[in-house]
């Protein structure tokens, strides 16, 4: 049997509502806010179903009938073409937001010649494997490969981490600070204006769950702790998807 393109479709959750009694966006529209109720729906187009809409609320993708009747969360996955056409449309979403973030809020460590690549972790100082992470530093920029970090103490406002982070932020030499921290070296207490708390709540806009947290230049998720060459390899493809005619 041949399937169709929602052959490979996962639904983590079928949620009906009451039929809408108007038809089009609308009733998709009206569906999708009665379920979110006061969060703000940044996007509603039609989908790659038929007779479907795909709405973007917040990190999620949620996909809605066009009476409004069905509304259903997950992956949707085009068997046919192999790709996960909901995390092509959430990377679309994500790079908007990442790229409109001032590279003055990042601290970054670069290689010495123009990067091949350039990536965003959201990191913790205190998460076991965003030390670990860091510790191959001076390989992924011999690689060629740029890191921008910005904070995400998962613990939250209020807590030592993020507390770290602001003194990180606020030390004179970051990127020293930033290495001596994720070294196991508290940071001085520091206090000035700084872009954490500003960071966090990016990190949760795009979906963060977790740290580290990698997103490569077209706004994917490629990863969590990536070795040198895991990290290479990951961009080396996210690089080959976006050739013309891949």
């Amino acid at each position: 049997m041949k399937f169709p393109v929602i052959a490979a479709l996962v639904f983590s959750a079928v949620v009906p509502l009451a039929q809408a009694a108007d038809k089009g966006d609308q009733a998709a529209r009206d569906a999708i806010q009665k379920l979110v109720q006061d969060r703000k729906i940044e996007a509603l187009e039609k989908a790659p179903i038929d007779g479907y809409y795909q709405a973007v609320v917040g990190s999620q993708l949620l996909y809605v009938s066009a009476d409004g009747r069905y509304v259903l969360q997950g992956t949707l996955y085009d068997a046919d073409a192999k790709l996960d056409l909901t995390a092509a449309r959430l990377a679309r979403v994500n790079v908007a937001k990442l790229d409109a973030y001032p590279e003055s809020k990042r601290i970054s460590f670069k290689p010495t010649s123009k990067p091949k690549y350039k990536v965003t972790v959201f990191t913790d100082i205190d998460c076991g494997y965003c030390r670990k992470m860091h510790s191959h530093i001076a390989e992924y920029n011999e690689r060629g490969i740029q890191v921008d970090y910005l904070f995400f103490p998962r613990s939250g406002p209020g807590t030592p981490s993020f507390a770290k982070a602001v003194s990180v932020w606020c030390a004179k030499d970051r990127q020293s600070a930033f290495t001596a921290a994720k070294a196991g070296s508290d940071p001085a207490p520091l206090q000035c204006d700084n872009p954490v708390s500003e960071e966090y709540k990016l990190g949760i806009d795009v979906g963060v769950d977790g740290t580290p947290t990698v997103f490569a230049p077209d706004g994917s998720k490629i990863g969590g702790y990536l070795t040198p060459d895991q990290l290479q390899a990951q961009l080396e493809r996210v690089a080959a998807q976006e050739k013309p005619g891949a």
